[in-house]
């Protein structure tokens, strides 16, 4: 079972960059940024799934990302619109300082 995501006005800007400060998350919110689903064994192939399971419920609980149950795979995507509305451009500086490095 998938825990709540939180609502749009609970996602907090500190819980938010606290997600991003890691360096593995940071790599899957640029894989999400295609903005399209991916399946949650599909986005990065060189980590355990424990990690990876962690990671998931951090970014998830943070606002940053959707997670839902779709047979036996979760699929993954981006918050774009929740983030724009609570912190306009974040998520695009984030993810445009992705593609320039």
């Amino acid at each position: 079972m998938i825990a709540q995501h939180p609502d749009r006005d609970q996602i907090l800007l500190e819980n938010v960059l606290a997600a991003l400060g890691n360096p593995l998350r940071l790599r899957i919110v640029g894989v999400l940024a295609d903005g399209g689903e991916h399946n949650c064994g599909s986005i990065l192939d060189d980590i355990s799934k424990s990690t990876l399971t962690h990671h998931w419920r951090v970014l998830r609980d943070s606002g940053v990302i959707w997670q839902r149950p779709h047979g036996r795979e979760n699929l993954l995507s981006l918050r774009r619109d929740d983030l724009e509305a609570r912190f306009p451009g974040l998520l695009a500086s984030v993810c445009g300082a992705l593609t320039g490095r």
